[in-house]
């Protein structure tokens, strides 16, 4: 009997809590789109539990969308999710119709490290960008510049291990290394909100 053709499944990442923990989301398959693993989200999420509840998020470089979609299920009211990719677009508009959170999340196709003009202020950044392509210094840049950053937003931050952040007054919160990932949650000191340009650089 021979063995019939079987399609290769769909990319998956599961929402780890909240009221939608267990649930899939799918993604394509596309160079440099690598969700945070589970252990990297769940302790991402336990620095976050007393700021989750009611926060505007933004999910810059969203790609699959974990963070923004976890975020959504343990309690934020809305999230911008942001990527240049017009099939990271369809599966995340997919994954907000599949988890019924149109009233609560926005897309946007756009390319993460340009400036952006957000309607309201954002509580908490969300920041993964493709690790080989150097874009966190300027997308860091324009976030300091934009309106909608407030001295109480909290921007996490993923980089390979071992790099260290542009230098752009950021006070570090939380730090943890976990495989060959760095995570880092971070505040913007309030001086630097008074400035508009030139504000991060590549140590």
């Amino acid at each position: 009997m021979s063995k019939s053709h079987r399609a290769k499944p769909s990319n998956q990442v599961r929402i780890i809590g909240g009221d939608w923990r267990g649930r899939k989301l799918q993604f394509p398959s596309i160079e440099g789109l690598r969700p945070s693993p589970d252990r990297v989200r769940e302790t991402l999420f336990n620095w976050l539990s007393p700021h989750i509840a009611g926060a505007f998020c933004l999910d810059l470089y969203a790609g699959s969308g974990a963070l923004g979609f976890e975020a959504l299920s343990r309690g934020a009211r809305s999230c911008c999710f942001i990527d240049n990719n017009k099939k990271v677009q369809a599966a995340l508009a997919s994954n907000v119709e599949a988890l019924n959170c149109e009233d609560r999340a926005t897309i946007i196709l756009a390319d993460s490290g340009s400036a952006i003009t957000l309607d309201h202020s954002v509580d908490l950044v969300f920041l993964d960008p493709p690790f080989a392509r150097h874009l966190l210094a300027g997308t860091l840049d324009w976030l300091l510049m934009s309106t909608s950053i407030h001295p109480k937003t909290l921007i996490y931050i993923e980089t390979p291990k071992g790099d260290e952040l542009p230098v752009c007054n950021l006070s570090i919160i939380k730090e943890k290394t976990a495989g060959e990932v760095t995570s880092r949650l971070v505040r913007i000191n309030s001086l630097s909100l008074s400035y508009t340009s030139g504000l991060c650089s590549l140590i």
